[in-house]
């Protein structure tokens, strides 16, 4: 999943950035597989020394600590690197300290065992990832993409961001509230799909859309779609549009130069006062500053 994002070569339509990306462990050459096949990694650890991004690929002796990687992580983040892990990945991170007094997240089935190995550990198994100082984990395989994308994004801007979703055909941003909560498997759907009248909102966010406005436009009444709403997308329909306009203020900020009010009317909200709190609630930062960060950014090779 790492490669997916970080070791893509050039594609002139989307200009994307591209990285140094070199595999490595503890003793180079062939590495056995769980799964049916063995990988051939031609790079030691030394590769870390001067890497800005450290990924923590998953193993089944999770349990087991090398003192070799955890050296080299815990050296890694002293000088400045980002260590990202997903799934029992972060077990690792764990035997390097780096879980120590930091929110984390691992898989749903290894969360109480983690929990019990490194007790300094702020758990937290109800997000799909958590970036805390540098150190991001990712609750499992699909979530270790949208941690990724979530540094992407932090480093590069909603469109890298987007681009690199789009070629691996996944949303760059997973709703469930800032912190991605999934706090339970989605219930089965038996209700047909309200995604016509996601569409059509997505075309109309400059307007005044209510919850009422939506279900008249599923033809539903408004406590039933607003149950089949959850069901079918894990939110309220409050918070997708509000995602939702967040997201188009962040593509105008960095590809206009509209006024801070523009952008506000442009994606729903009354003005600029009203763009201003819920942006810096959901992204941390104001309109402003997130322009001064990427607007028209060119992205680097």
């Amino acid at each position: 999943m790492i490669s997916e994002v970080w070791a893509e070569p050039y594609h002139p339509d989307d200009d994307n950035p591209v990285f140094d990306f070199v595999a490595c462990t503890p003793e180079p050459g062939v590495v056995a597989g769980a799964s049916g096949f063995d990988l051939v990694v031609r790079h030691g650890l030394d590769e870390i020394d001067d890497a800005d991004l450290v990924a923590v690929a998953a193993r089944r002796d999770y349990r087991t600590e090398d003192s070799r990687i955890s050296a080299a992580l815990a050296a890694a983040h002293a000088r400045g690197a980002t260590i990202i892990a997903s799934c029992t990945a972060s077990f690792q991170l764990g035997h390097a300290g780096l879980l120590d007094g930091r929110r984390c997240t691992t898989h749903w089935r290894y969360g109480a065992e983690l929990a019990e190995a490194f007790p300094k550990a702020l758990l937290d198994t109800d997000v799909l990832y958590v970036d805390d100082d540098r150190v991001v984990t990712g609750a499992g395989s699909a979530a270790g993409i949208d941690a990724n994308l979530h540094l992407m994004r932090r480093w590069y801007g909603a469109r890298v961001a987007a681009a690199a979703a789009r070629r691996i055909v996944v949303p760059p941003h997973r709703d469930g509230g800032q912190a991605q909560f999934v706090r339970a498997p989605m219930p089965p759907v038996e209700a047909e799909t309200l995604a016509p009248v996601l569409d059509w909102a997505e075309e109309h966010l400059a307007e005044p859309l209510t919850v009422a406005t939506l279900a008249r436009r599923a033809h539903l009444s408004e406590r039933t779609f607003a149950r089949r709403f959850r069901d079918e997308t894990g939110t309220t329909p409050w918070q997708w549009l509000l995602r939702r306009r967040i997201a188009l203020a962040e593509e105008l900020l960095e590809t206009t130069d509209l006024p801070i009010e523009q952008v506000a009317q442009r994606v729903g909200f009354a003005n600029a006062a009203t763009l201003r709190h819920h942006f810096s609630a959901v992204r941390g930062t104001s309109p402003a500053a997130y322009r001064r960060s990427f607007g028209h950014r060119v992205a680097s090779a």
